[in-house]
């Protein structure tokens, strides 16, 4: 057993099974044993690639959708640029890159982190040395101000609970002990929860529905600063406009795992509900776009013309790598239908360039 493995079996013998929920968060949180807490868990030699560590031209197309953003809100001054889950700070350091070249808009700007890890918040001093930044644990300690933000591939870390229909109500998956002691899934008593309602209707006998407790306060809290100082947030995400089946999954050196199995020691994940986020914008005072394919943004965004700019320079190895990770972000077979963009931004106004309105 990890250490984390056997502090959740102490705990579970003495307190009783936990939600799935709590066992996300131990297994990602924990200040001792956690897997955020404890690693640089990206690219090559880490368990997970995303878009940033693949190719500087996401950072740049996203930070550019939000500097046009910027100049149609009329240049606001000061205003805050935020990421939350910043990584390594690859992201962060390609939008600033980007934005060099809208004039006034990095004096603006005062750069904040919601990064929880010291272990990853050492990793961004140094992507972004020479750079100011204020780094925070949570998303209500930001000032107020006109808020520009970007989100990859965070709100799919955030813990989620599952449940399983059964007639007319629902079981909650749990995390106990087996028979030998070893972690393993199961599922509570028969409940009526009168959140899961109107899902009835469209979850078969036997079906899993999953629900992020954390999303709706984070998101309106986006959107609340979002619908009172103006601004723009772009979301881009694994996942789908409605939560409908079991997503929950574990990343170990780049190939799946067993998500019980050692805890602590692998990424632990769950598909994005953006239904969920758009009525959190809405209910949150801001508009919320249409959901976007991650590929067809980018393409809009003109990625296709800057990955041809920078293959000039190239060729040989570093040519082919550039092309493939072209391919990668875009292509509907890779990333490119799998993740998805949504953004919050001012009702009234309309979204940010690359997303429709809703």
């Amino acid at each position: 057993m990890t250490p984390l493995a056997r502090h959740l079996a102490a705990r579970i013998r003495a307190e009783g099974p936990i939600s799935l929920s709590d066992y996300m968060a131990e297994c990602l949180l924990n200040p001792q044993h956690g897997y955020y807490a404890t690693r640089d868990p990206f690219g090559a030699a880490g368990d997970f690639t995303t878009a940033p560590e693949i190719s500087q031209m996401f950072g740049e197309l996203l930070g550019l959708s939000l500097a046009q953003s910027w100049l149609d809100q009329g240049a606001p001054s000061p205003c805050l640029l935020v990421e939350i889950g910043p990584g390594r700070g690859t992201l962060m350091a390609d939008m600033l890159r980007a934005m060099r070249a809208v004039p006034g808009l990095l004096e603006a700007t005062e750069v904040h982190l919601i990064e929880a890890s010291p272990t990853l918040r050492a990793c961004q001093r140094q992507t972004l040395v020479g750079r100011p930044v204020t780094w925070h644990d949570r998303i209500d300690s930001l000032p107020e101000g006109p808020l520009f933000l970007v989100a990859n591939e965070f709100f799919d870390a955030l813990p989620i609970r599952q449940f399983r229909r059964e007639g007319q109500g629902w079981r909650e998956r749990h995390v106990g002990l087996s028979g030998d002691g070893q972690l393993a899934p199961g599922f509570g008593p028969l409940t009526a929860y009168g959140m899961l309602a109107e899902r009835l209707a469209d979850t078969p006998e036997g079906g899993i529905v999953e629900i992020c407790p954390a999303l709706p306060p984070i998101a309106g809290e986006i959107a609340r600063r979002i619908a009172r100082h103006g601004g723009v947030a772009l979301i881009a995400d694994y996942g789908d406009w409605r939560s409908a089946g079991d997503t929950f999954q574990a990343l170990k050196a780049h190939a799946p795992a067993d998500p019980y199995a050692d805890p602590g020691q692998a990424d632990l994940t769950a598909h994005v509900d953006f239904e969920a986020l758009s009525l959190a914008f809405r209910a949150g005072g801001a508009a919320a776009s249409a959901m976007t394919p991650q590929g067809v943004v980018l393409s809009r965004l003109g990625i296709d013309a800057r990955a041809e700019r920078l293959a000039r320079a190239l060729s040989g190895p570093a040519l082919q790598s550039h092309l493939a990770a072209h391919r990668r972000l875009t292509d509907p077979a890779e990333m490119g239908q799998l993740f998805k963009l949504i953004a919050c931004h001012p009702a009234g106004m309309p979204p940010p360039p690359g997303l429709d309105p809703a």
